[in-house]
């Protein structure tokens, strides 16, 4: 383990103060999403299991749903439990996504009885299925596994390659993972006939606004070639989670979380370049101090924005927000080649 590994895991507690309850879900709701051309609900679930492999052993220095693991055993019984505990607020939804704090598709995390009961239940109830992993649990026996239980629902896997550089990826998110991992797994997923929701991480930490601009578009270009029809790529801005590397430097003002300009030109750059693809930007903390914001002031209408152009696919939305604070992270970039290490919030001092 190397010392940016070693420092990440010191950061996370080993328990919670309060141990929670292991048969209910960390959270559950309803929200517009898009399947196929049409706006429709998509109904969200949070299951709380033992946590991300990866994060037991050292973690990404972004990722804080560690905070919602259980950080120790949890039955399949008690999986289950939770699921159903979700499903009582289901209201035919069709699409249902089912989150954790790491990968579904580890059976250390989801057991294989999990994984089987979950998805032989919705394949009777919904359209379109979407959960997460990372590329190792992407197997021929994890794909047979759903096969096995899914008819004619639709199934997303979504993977967190977060930028196309292994460097990046290596030593500024400490992922565990190589570039070539996510394409061979996408190659799986797509020989199955499902589909892939590649998240890409806006701002990693150590990076200038600048530079992480200039790396979203680059990954992009990397990206789409590995994409199929109904694939996904999904924008998440890094926000400032409790006990992980970022807040170590966001509270030394060390970090900045992302303008929501820069936001705006990626997914400008991203609707062009694209031709089958679909886009969407979903932003945690959104407008707050930990999360991607502007000034405060124009932040509510930006957002707005976003959230329209994820559901329409209309980049001139874009056309008709504006905010004075635009030459400000305008000066930003100008002004970050010459400074050392992040420059400080300007709209948080």
């Amino acid at each position: 383990m190397n010392p940016l590994q070693t420092f990440i895991k010191q950061l996370k507690p080993t328990r919670h103060r309060k141990t929670p309850n292991p048969n209910l879900p960390v959270s559950s709701w309803s929200e517009q999403d898009r399947y196929h051309n049409e706006i429709v609900d998509a109904f969200v679930l949070i299951l709380r299991t033992r946590g991300c492999s990866w994060m037991f052993q050292s973690g990404c220095s972004m990722c804080g749903y560690f905070n919602d693991s259980m950080l120790s055993k949890v039955t399949s019984d008690q999986l289950i439990n939770q699921y159903k505990q979700a499903m009582t607020r289901y209201n035919n939804e069709p699409i249902v996504k089912i989150f954790t704090s790491g990968s579904f598709l580890d059976a250390n995390e989801v057991p294989e009885k999990v994984q089987e009961y979950i998805f032989s239940d919705l394949t009777k109830k919904t359209k379109k299925i979407a959960v997460e992993s990372r590329p190792e649990y992407v197997t021929e026996t994890s794909m047979n596994t759903i096969k096995n239980q899914l008819t004619k629902t639709e199934l997303d896997i979504g993977i967190g390659l977060e930028t196309s550089q292994d460097f990046i990826r290596d030593f500024a998110i400490n992922k565990g993972f190589s570039f070539e991992d996510y394409r061979n797994a996408v190659t799986l997923v797509h020989n199955n006939n499902f589909s892939v929701k590649t998240y890409i991480l806006i701002k990693p930490p150590f990076l200038t606004e600048k530079e992480s601009i200039e790396d979203v578009k680059q990954t992009i270009d990397h990206v789409l070639p590995c994409t199929d029809q109904h694939d996904i790529l999904s924008f998440n801005p890094t926000s400032v989670q409790k006990n992980t590397l970022v807040e170590y430097l966001w509270r030394r003002k060390q970090y900045r979380p992302p303008w929501l300009w820069s936001i705006i030109d990626m997914l400008t750059y991203a609707a062009k370049k694209q031709k089958k693809t679909r886009l969407q930007c979903d932003i945690t903390g959104g407008g707050k101090k930990r999360g991607a914001h502007n000034c405060f002031t124009c932040d509510s209408e930006m957002l707005s924005a976003i959230k329209e152009f994820s559901l329409t696919q209309d980049p001139t939305i874009f056309k008709d927000v504006n905010c004075d604070c635009k030459n400000q992270w305008k000066d930003q970039l100008n002004l970050e080649s010459t400074s050392f290490g992040s420059l400080p919030d300007v709209m948080n001092p």
